[in-house]
């Protein structure tokens, strides 16, 4: 064991010798360093012509940097970038959908129209839904926002809450008597509210597709937009997100597959430094980028292939989060079945998948409002407390045929950080991964580098404790961070203070460290080093949320 003087005069002297675990790295190329220590490669993005048909393990997870900076964001368990070693299993949740689904169904005559309908003399298919469209929390007018397709393919309109689950139609001036904020008609759009932008005028940004493009549009107020260009061809269900780790805005365009004879539908990647698009995709064209591969299935038999059908992204505390809507099939008595599924990237393009399960899915009984095709909304997530809140759009279907029907939005929820826990030991888990010299559970990080001084853990812990001891860089505990000197957690919170007593872990700012978590039961799901001792993560908040008053976590509670 290590006194806190030694090891500080060590580190400045050079002197703490090889960590205890290390890989061999080649020269880095001269590609960007991003804020987790991950270096782009050169060019960026890759120039890929072909998706992979097979999952490939990025290479920061087969090759992490020696050093992780962890100053910004909650980290998450959602892979083993941060992780040497273990002994917990980590377990998979699924978001939860709201017992009042759904929170916006089509009322108004506008959103039961359907021209197309109309003129084909078939039956409507009423539409109130996300599609992607976006729902973020405002913290200008302390409200949630919710961009829609008002009417099967028809308006986009805007629906205002102060709680996330109550939705009220406010009347603008752009089509008198209505809450349509765009009258042209579309396929699926984006809208972002864009809270790093200077310019008060171009503070929204949104995407429209139609005559096989994407229209852009930008607002100082979300209703009254004005043209900004549009892109050279793509293709219905096209997107885009802002990485807010690089400062780019990022497309995510249906790739043509029957140009490409790839079976099904994919993604291109386009990214840009404005929000703008030339003629020519300011000269650097979209690139291949992800569908659905071999370890996705659908549930319509033997010979039908599943479909990445649309994939919206958002920055969530220290990763990219991604929502897979995974065609997994059309059987011949409902409507497309498109469910939610996770993704999660540390560069912003590569991704990794453990988990194909439906996160978000459609629901098995007939008549339900989301019986057929499920999908995500832009913006992600909102954070409303120790919930996240993930808008979707659902498809009520009519029976015995390939129409929508009924087109609504609901909310599925999701405690904060909520993917993937780190669990201890139960019978139901199986048999333990056996560590020498401990009983308990533990995970030992990969060395980290931070600049504040207070530990925050999101765990639950109840019945159980949990416990938190700091090495060097070779694996000896340094004192007075010690286990024993460490104060227990014993209970369950999205955002729980560690100290120890007769230490401030302000001393350690700078240097390269370990955390080792020990744990007798229960479930640990991320873990962050903050500068205020309210717990602000430094992070990005997806589309925001009640506590939050600008685009980076810095407020605390």
């Amino acid at each position: 064991m290590l006194s806190r003087r030694t090891f500080l005069q060590a580190a400045a002297a050079g002197a703490l010798g090889r960590p205890f675990a290390s890989v061999a790295r080649a020269a880095a190329p001269d590609g960007e360093l991003l804020y987790n220590g991950i270096r782009l490669g050169s060019p960026w993005p890759p120039r890929l012509k072909y998706p992979d048909e097979h999952p490939v393990l990025p290479a920061y997870l087969a090759d992490p940097p020696p050093v992780i900076d962890i100053d910004v964001g909650r980290q998450l368990f959602v892979d083993d970038f941060l992780i040497e070693e273990t002994n917990l299993r980590r377990v998979w949740h699924r978001a939860t959908y709201h017992g009042g689904n759904p929170v916006v169904r089509p009322e108004r005559n506008w959103e039961i129209s359907n021209e197309v309908a109309r003129r084909t003399q078939t039956p409507p298919n009423p539409s109130a839904m996300v599609f992607s469209d976006g729902v973020f929390f405002d913290p200008k007018d302390r409200l949630f926002k919710m961009w829609y397709m008002g009417g099967y393919g028809m308006a986009t309109c805007l629906a205002t809450s102060s709680d996330g689950l109550s939705w009220h139609r406010p009347t603008f001036d752009v089509v008198a008597g209505t809450n349509i904020v765009n009258p042209q008609v579309r396929d699926s759009s984006t809208v972002w509210l864009d809270q790093f932008e200077k310019d008060p005028a171009r503070r929204f940004k949104m995407s429209l597709f139609y005559d096989d493009a994407l229209m852009l549009f930008t607002s100082a107020d979300g209703v009254h937009w004005n043209g900004a260009g549009k892109t050279p061809l793509v293709f219905d269900r096209s997107t885009f997100f802002h990485n807010p780790f690089r400062q780019v805005w990022c497309f995510s365009l249906r790739a043509n597959q029957f140009a490409t004879r790839i079976n099904g539908r994919y993604r291109h990647y386009w990214e840009t430094k404005t929000f703008s698009a030339s003629a020519n995709w300011n000269g650097a064209p979209p690139v291949a980028w992800v569908k659905a591969d071999s370890k996705d299935f659908s549930v319509t038999g033997p010979g039908i292939d599943p479909e990445l059908y649309n994939l919206d992204c958002v920055a969530y505390e220290s990763v990219v989060l991604g929502l897979f809507s995974i065609w997994r099939g059309e059987p011949p008595e409902r409507e497309k079945i498109n469910e939610i599924t996770l993704g999660f990237s540390r560069n912003g393009f590569h991704w990794h998948r453990p988990n194909r399960e439906s996160f978000i899915p459609v629901s098995d009984v007939q008549g339900s409002w989301n019986w057929a095709n499920v999908q995500s909304a832009g913006g992600g997530c909102l954070i409303v407390g120790d919930q996240l809140y993930f808008y979707v759009s659902g498809r009520a279907g009519v029976a015995g045929t390939s129409q929508p029907g009924v087109c609504s939005t609901g909310v599925a929820m999701l405690r904060r950080d909520g993917f993937a826990s780190m669990e201890w030991a139960t019978p139901a888990l199986g048999p333990v991964k056996q560590l020498s010299g401990w009983k308990d559970g533990m995970l030992t990080t990969r060395p980290v580098r931070f600049a504040g001084g207070h530990l925050f853990v999101n765990a639950d812990v109840n019945g159980g404790e949990l416990r938190v001891e700091v090495l060097d860089r070779g694996g000896r505990v340094l004192s007075p961070f010690t286990r024993d000197g460490c104060e227990p957690v014993r209970a369950s919170g999205t955002r729980q203070a560690v100290s120890w007593r007769g230490a401030n872990l302000a001393d350690l700012a700078g240097q390269d460290v370990r955390f080792r978590f020990t744990i007798t039961r229960g479930s640990l799901y991320a873990f962050w080093v903050s500068h205020s001792p309210r717990g602000h993560s430094n992070g990005y908040p997806a589309a925001g949320g009640p506590e939050f008053s600008g685009p980076v976590d810095r407020a605390g509670r």
